[in-house]
Formats: C-alpha cells, structure tokens, sequence
C-alpha cells in the first residue's frame, strides 16, 4: 500500500488574454498547453498517461473532448472520461482517481480543464466565427440531472445569480445579523479573497478590491440579486485552463519524479444534498458539506484545525461561509479561505476553477514543508459537493477511503419539508431575495415562505414599495399571504 500512496506530481495553469479574435485559443488547445506544463512541472512527458479526464467545458460542447485531447498531446491512454456539470467535478475526479492509483488500477493520471468564455464573446462581438474542433455530445460521467424543478423555475428561481442569495439571506438571520453588519462581513470576506487574486499570477482580477468597492453599488458594481452586486458573483467571462498530473509514489520513483515534487491526496469526501433547493432541510445549512468534510478528515486523520490552507468553493459569498461553517471553521477564524483567489476575482473558469483552485494547493503545500490544505467543490446550487485533503508530508497510514455510499447515507436521512406547488393562505417568509434588471432597478422578488401547516411554497413578489424596503429591513420571519394564479401558475406574496 505504501508503494501506492496517491500523489500529485505535476500541475499547470494557463490564463490567455486575446486582444483579437486571431489570438483566441480554444479550450482545447487551452487544457493542452495547460497539461504540457504539468508534465514539465513533474519533469516527465505525456506518454505513459493512462488514464484523462476532461472536465465539463461550456465554452464549447466537443464531441470526444478527452480523445481529442489525447491526440494533441500525443498518448493513448486506455481510458478517457469526460465529466457532467459541476464545479465539483475537479475534485471529485482526483477523489476517484486517487483511489483508483491506491487500488492499482492506474499509473498514472491527467486531469485537465478550460474555458475560452472570454475569447468565445471577443469573437462574437466581431462577427467573426471561431473553427474549433468538432462539436458533439460525448458520455459523461456524475450526475448530470438538471439542477432546478419546473416550480422552481416558474418563480424565477433558476440561474445561480437568483438562487445564492437565498442561502446568503437566510444565513444572515440564522446569525441574527443587521443588514448593516452582513453587508460589512461580506464586503471583509471578499475583499480577503481578493487580496489573494491580487498576488495570483493567473488571475484574471488582480486590483485587489477593497470592501468598499465591493459592497458599494455603482454603475459598474450594479447590484445582481439583493444582497449581491456584480462584484461578489462568479465571472465566468475569462479564457483560463488548468491541469493536474497524478499517480503512486512507486511509478514516481520510476519516472525519476523527485520527493520535492510529491503532495499526497490523504483525505476525500463527496456528497450530494437533496437534490432540488426545494427540499433542502433550510437555508442556513449544508448537510452534505458536514458529512462530506467529516469523511475527508477521518480519512486523512486530521482534524479542521489541524489544516493550514484552505480553498473553499467560492461563486458567491454564501458558499464560502457555508463551507466554512459546516466543516467547523469560524467566521472569526483568520486562515484565509482560498489561495487561488475565489471565482469572482481568481475568475470562474465554468467548472473548472477547482483545478486551479488545487493546482495553488500543490504550489503552497511544495513550499511549505509538513503543510496541509483542504479543497472544496461545489456543483449546481449547493446541490454537489467534493472534499480533498492534501498535504506534503508522507502519510504515517495507508490511503482507506472512507465509502462514499456511507457518507451519502447521512445527508439522505435528513429530513425535509412538503413541498406545495399551488398555494393560497398565510405564510411566513424563510428566506428571500430580489433580483435587479440590467439597469439596477429591483424587477421582482423570489420568496420562499412557510405555510401554516408547515409546508414549503414558492411565491414571487412585485410590490415596487416592498421590493425597495426589503433591500433595507428583514423580510425573513415577516407574516403575508400567499394567493395561487391558476393562469400562471405562480404564487403571489403580499405582506
């Protein structure tokens, strides 16, 4: 077993910034160049790769991602993955992949991941049409449900940019916060993350924002849905790839790979929440995270203190408190809580952040000897979740997994409530948000309230007055009524 500890030997990262449609790299070409400095980082070529996977890529849905990949960069692995959606996918996959090494199952292991939003839009605007290769619908591997219900998406309640700030406006009254004061802890939490970014090389943000400049609204930092504006979402707009090499201490030492180089995969953990936000046991808690992080450090024998160096899953505020919270890490603890940057200033590469957010890992555990860090992914709405434990030193223990159907055990067995798709009666409100046009002008209001029988419904609120007061006072708790339009099939709140 000691002869096939899982470790990471080599990681690349690559952000291309095009001044002309001419100059765009397609992510293809993007994971390739990133994988290439991968294997120059370990010191070794691409050859004896048997296993690649492609992280789900938005930018352009290729036909054989990970085939093409290996062409390009001359191997012929003897088998190919190309993963579905989510941001948890980089994680998840070192996860399985580490514990394929551990079993003997492969040698030796690239992860790779891109997106070329940024140059895809350069293009566009010019009218001119990017030739990438073929386009398809390659079999993925994970969950690749779709990540809301109808209901949910009749009450608006579908991009990410609506749906987080639900958790985030719950969370501040769990905590009992004034708006006043979350507004200042997120404008502190974010500028932290930014100040990360700032010294990140393959930032696409390095400005370093202040908290001022992140939670004070302007034309530029328009707010998004209440209690967001532009500069605490995901930017998704960045041309960025990132790969990972992996493999056992055994193949590393035949490969000539040095010590130095190593960083072992110690602890993983994954889980899936309720599937849909609509039954989630609230807003204010993440059980999969819980289960998923306990499974990770049991594996790797640590505790949450015993880590140094976090990067924990960062679209929006609420994920990285989230994250914080139920893996036991206080808001007034002062690790930092990414070391890539966070996906709003590092840039949110679709879902492949979490590569680079574990390439950084790598970079930081190398240079500090005995260190250890801890990664998290995060897919569809705080819906997929994937842990990793990562550390410098040799492991005093045999890499065990703790089984991921034990861990899913848990946070199946949470209970949630009754969902009533129609309603009409009394309700109280559990949480909230209101969504902002392209203008910055509140354009409606998301509401998920609780109905006196205990049942969940959601419920859209148009009252201008009311949207502008709920931006001001806590609506959270506030009693209304909810009436069902048969027509529409959407509730309405009023308080």
């Amino acid at each position: 077993m000691a002869a096939r500890q899982p470790i990471l030997v080599g990681v690349g990262q690559l952000t291309h910034r095009a001044a002309a449609p001419a100059e765009v790299m397609e992510p293809l070409e993007l994971m390739a160049e990133a994988a290439r400095r991968a294997a120059a980082d370990a010191g070794i070529g691409l050859a004896e790769i048997d296993e690649i996977t492609v992280i789900n890529c938005i930018s352009r849905h290729y036909a054989d991602p990970a085939g093409f990949l290996a062409e390009r960069l001359g191997c012929t692995p003897r088998r190919t993955i190309y993963t579905a959606m989510g941001g948890n996918s980089p994680q998840w996959r070192v996860n399985e992949t580490a514990e394929r090494i551990a079993r003997g199952e492969v040698r030796l292991a690239l992860i790779a991941g891109a997106e070329a939003m940024a140059g895809l839009a350069l293009a566009r605007k010019a009218g001119v049409k990017l030739t990438w290769a073929a386009e398809g619908h390659p079999e993925m591997v994970g969950d690749s449900r779709w990540g809301n219900n109808e209901v949910e998406q009749r009450h608006h309640a579908q991009m990410p940019t609506a749906v987080y700030p639900l958790f985030e406006n719950a969370l501040r009254a769990a905590r009992g916060w004034s708006i006043a004061r979350h507004r200042e802890y997120l404008g502190q939490l974010c500028a932290g993350l930014a100040a990360v970014a700032k010294d990140n090389p393959y930032a696409w943000f390095r400005d370093g924002k202040s908290a001022a400049e992140i939670t004070t609204v302007t034309d530029a930092n328009r707010l998004i849905s209440w209690p967001y504006p532009k500069y605490m979402n995901a930017i998704i707009a960045v041309d960025q790839a990132a790969a990972l090499l992996l493999t056992d201490t055994e193949t590393a030492r035949r490969l000539g790979i040095p010590a130095e180089k190593w960083v072992y995969v110690t602890g993983c953990g994954d889980a899936t929440e309720h599937w849909y936000v609509s039954d989630r046991v609230n807003f204010s808690t993440v059980p999969a995270i819980r289960a998923a992080g306990a499974a990770a450090l049991q594996q790797a024998k640590l505790s949450v203190g015993d880590v140094d160096y976090f990067d924990l899953y960062s679209c929006f505020p609420c994920a990285v408190q989230l994250g914080g919270d139920m893996l036991g890490v206080g808001v007034d603890d002062a690790r930092p809580r990414t070391v890539a940057g966070g996906l709003p200033y590092h840039g949110g590469p679709g879902n492949n952040y979490v590569t680079h957010a574990i390439a950084c890992m790598v970079d930081r555990l190398r240079a500090t000897p005995g260190a250890r860090g801890l990664v998290t992914g995060v897919g569809w709405y705080l819906t997929k979740h994937a842990v990793g434990v990562y550390q410098s030193a040799a492991p005093q223990h045999a890499f065990e997994r703790v089984d991921p159907k034990t861990t899913q055990a848990v946070v199946d067995a949470e209970p949630h409530p009754t969902l009533a798709e129609s309603a009409d009666g009394d309700a109280t409100v559990e949480t909230y948000t209101v969504s902002h046009d392209r203008e910055g002008n509140p354009a409606i209001g998301i509401i998920v309230a609780r109905l006196g029988d205990g049942r969940r419904c959601w419920a859209n609120l148009a009252q201008r007055d009311v949207l502008e007061r709920s931006e001001r006072e806590e609506l959270i708790g506030a009693a209304g009524r909810i009436t069902h339009d048969a027509g529409s099939g959407i509730n309405r709140f009023d308080l």
